[in-house]
């Protein structure tokens, strides 16, 4: 099996999709790796140190593409590129399949088995594969480092001859794998941690890292099979909106972190919630590449409102590009390595798989994943 490696084609992406380590570890599965000329640029990694993992490198992406028997990547490919791929090949990256119509039939009409690793499922089996949550937990943290960054106060409770310094407040509002990171790391800085999520069944892993879960009587919300937070109907919008308008009149830090899978990310701070923080604080919105969470807040941009910098950095993970690197690349290669036969060391695609039934988009010139198809039927 040919393994193709692209360069990432977009200029804010610092993340490589795969190291040599894990370059090394598809060659000794008898996997010919082809990298494309200055794949790890962007972390310090020469060419040269993929060659002696055992790759050989491509100066023509076009090449690359077209002879891959599977091409891994970390960004979903530009359409135009979609026609390059070798008929009946693999590919696996992040697709954001339920906004990518366009993308996700190109693949079905050329014949390419597409995978998403957005789509792997949250399960016991498949967490070393999960690259949704080794990203968002590597977010977490960035965003905290970036905020107290920014903020004009230090984070920890300080006491000197001068006096005494409070603890900074920080607001972590969604408690999934990335507000949860948020939280440990924010702690850890000394800061004092409040956290809010719609699903009352992750207070005891907020309390656990020494954050304080945020009641706010919502009625029912519980989550999906996959663990993720339910859509909530405009009263209960309106209730989180006002219990959070309350903590938020104390914080000096707000990290929203709160993402529907498939679908926009909710509005979960109004301009009047961010009226009542004080001039100086700061909000980071994790979510505004999926629609933001902060009304207000722009893609790639640190925007003022009232005095209170509200803070729209695109890609948080690859403010850490290096780990984010090596965790992305270890998803891919548990992925690959799991389903490759010993013998042939071929990719064997078994849709009656419960990971390959998640991830796989398109086989066979069809769309083959359920929960596409449904979301297309509505």
């Amino acid at each position: 099996m040919i393994v193709g490696i692209p360069r990432e084609n977009i200029a804010e992406e610092t993340r490589v999709p795969m190291i040599p380590d894990s370059v090394k570890r598809l060659v000794s599965q008898g996997a010919s790796v082809q990298i494309e000329a200055g794949l790890g640029d962007s972390l310090g990694i020469t060419d040269e140190q993929y060659t002696k993992a055992g790759a050989t490198v491509s100066d023509s992406r076009a090449t690359l593409l077209a002879n891959a028997d599977m091409v891994l990547r970390i960004r979903k490919p530009e359409l135009d590129e979609v026609p390059l791929l070798k008929k009946g090949s693999i590919h696996i990256s992040f697709l954001d399949p339920f906004n990518e119509n366009e993308l996700v039939d190109a693949f079905a009409a050329n014949n390419i088995t597409a995978i998403s690793m957005e789509m792997i499922p949250r399960t016991t089996r498949a967490q070393k594969m999960d690259a949704l949550s080794s990203q968002a937990s590597l977010a977490g943290y960035a965003m905290v480092i970036l905020a107290a960054e920014r903020l004009d106060k230090i984070l920890p409770m300080m006491m000197t001859p001068a006096g005494t310094i409070s603890p900074s407040r920080v607001f972590i509002i969604g408690a999934g794998v990335a507000g949860l990171q948020a939280v440990a790391t924010a702690k850890r800085l000394g800061a004092r941690v409040d956290a809010f999520d719609t699903r009352p069944v992750v207070k005891e892993q907020v309390e656990s890292l020494g954050g304080k879960f945020v009641e706010i009587d919502l009625g029912d919300t519980g989550q999906t099979a996959g663990g993720y937070a339910n859509a909530l109907t405009p009263e209960q919008i309106e209730l989180q909106r006002l219990g959070q308008k309350k903590v938020m009149e104390q914080a000096d830090i707000v990290i929203t972190t709160a993402q529907l899978f498939g679908r926009k990310a909710p509005v979960v701070v109004t301009k009047d919630m961010i009226e009542v923080m004080k001039p100086g604080s700061v909000i980071i919105d994790l979510a505004v590449e999926s629609g933001g969470n902060v009304e207000g807040s722009v893609a790639g941009e640190e925007v003022d409102i009232n005095g209170v910098k509200v803070i729209g950095l695109k890609n948080m993970p690859g403010r850490v590009a290096n780990n984010a690197s090596q965790m992305y690349s270890a998803n891919l290669h548990n992925l690959v390595l799991d389903y490759c036969n010993k013998e042939t060391g071929d990719f064997e695609l078994n849709l009656e798989d419960d990971i390959l039934k998640g991830c796989v988009i398109t086989h066979d010139g069809q769309l083959v994943n359920e929960m596409i198809i449904n979301a297309r039927a509505k």
